[in-house]
């Protein structure tokens, strides 16, 4: 989900939605009103499938560390402290 290319798709279906409101209403400020609540409700979807995005590819990554800390045999003497120097070097893409 890129930005720019949400916010172009925004304004176009704003504005189909615009016009459609106009000629089913005949009222520019009825119009302007609802076209307004419209952009409000696509900005919340946008902001909660970003949300999700983020949420998911986070779960992903917490399970990738989990199985790479299972399979790495610990010594006693190894303090675990936050990410292992092989896991910060990774050239993975960002959605697997």
């Amino acid at each position: 989900m890129y930005a720019p290319r949400f916010f172009v798709s925004m304004l176009g279906a704003l504005a189909v939605f615009a016009i459609a409101t106009y000629f089913l209403t005949q009222s520019l400020s009825t119009t302007l009103i609802e076209t307004v609540i419209c952009a409000v409700l696509l900005q919340i979807g946008y902001f909660l499938g970003v949300l999700y995005l983020v949420w998911k590819e986070q779960r992903a990554r917490n399970a990738l560390l989990n199985e790479d800390a299972a399979a790495m045999p610990m010594r006693d003497d190894d303090k675990v402290t936050g990410l292992h120097a092989s896991n910060l070097n990774r050239s993975e893409p960002f959605n697997p």
